[in-house]
């Protein structure tokens, strides 16, 4: 690999395109159909919003709940239409929420996933180990209305056409990592905000096991809220390709310094190509 890279950023329509090797970040939007090629995915791995009220710069993150399932299925029927057949798609999402009323915020994205034509796979769960964040428990001491909150977060994989890839790639995970992440109770802790300069940052360990589960290496990888960068790094430290669809300039800024800054640190310990 050549360590080059190329920005071009087109100020008329504000259109952000940054590359690096097989690296590219588009400034644009999960719901625009036309962002993406169809058929053109190996592995798509997001954290979408979670409508809970974070104060993103350029999404209001609460909406009605409706509102809510009708954004996640037109982009999630996107996703869809940009995957291969046999495509794997895992999405990391709430358990459930409890701000502006309880829901079933799994349960109800799972369902959606399913009418749009994924298969579904099977649920991660994800400890965090965050009981320590809680601060509310709804009726103190009392059954009058307690709640009850679990310290989890789901990473659904699903998948398009068939479960087993029909074609044969290089795969590099090691004996010990496929023993423990095929245990789909995966604990790790979250990402800092304040240190990632984020408000919804996932860990790059959420990234680097799906990776390295679920694809081969030069496969194509997506994330279609790329935020802060995650999977971005981890696609290319673990050499997969990758592109990246964020709808907020200053995070496709943020994205891009994170993933030069990090790599530059950590290239010297992965093997060029």
């Amino acid at each position: 690999m050549v360590d080059t890279y190329d920005f071009i950023e087109n100020n008329q329509t504000h259109h952000y395109l940054y590359s690096y090797n097989n690296i590219a970040l588009h400034n644009d939007s999960a719901l625009n159909k036309a962002a993406l090629e169809s058929e053109s995915l190996d592995l798509i791995i997001t954290s979408p919003p979670y409508n809970v009220g974070i104060e993103y710069n350029s999404n209001i993150d609460s909406d009605d709940y409706k509102e809510y399932l009708e954004f996640s299925r037109q982009w999630i029927e996107n996703c869809y239409f940009w995957a291969k057949e046999g495509a794997r798609f895992c999405l990391n999402i709430p358990l459930d929420k409890n701000k502006g009323g309880q829901q079933s915020v799994g349960a109800d994205i799972t369902t959606i996933a399913k009418k749009v034509g994924w298969n579904y796979h099977s649920t991660i769960i994800w400890n965090e180990g965050n009981i320590s964040r809680r601060t509310a428990w709804g009726s103190w001491l009392s059954a009058s209305a307690p709640y009850v909150i679990a310290p989890v977060e789901l990473i659904l994989v699903l998948y398009k056409g068939e479960w087993k890839k029909k074609y044969k790639g290089q795969s590099d995970i090691s004996k010990e990592e496929f023993m423990n992440w095929t245990n789909g109770l995966w604990t790790f802790n979250g990402e800092s905000k304040k240190r990632v300069g984020h408000p919804a940052p996932f860990p790059r360990e959420l990234p680097k096991r799906c990776i390295k589960l679920f694809s081969y290496v030069d496969d194509m990888v997506c994330d279609p809220f790329c935020g802060s960068g995650t999977t971005m790094i981890e696609s290319y430290l673990n050499k997969r390709q990758f592109i990246g669809i964020e709808l907020d300039n200053k995070y496709c800024e943020l994205a891009k310094n994170r993933f030069l800054e990090i790599i530059e640190k950590e290239k010297g310990l992965f093997d060029e190509q």
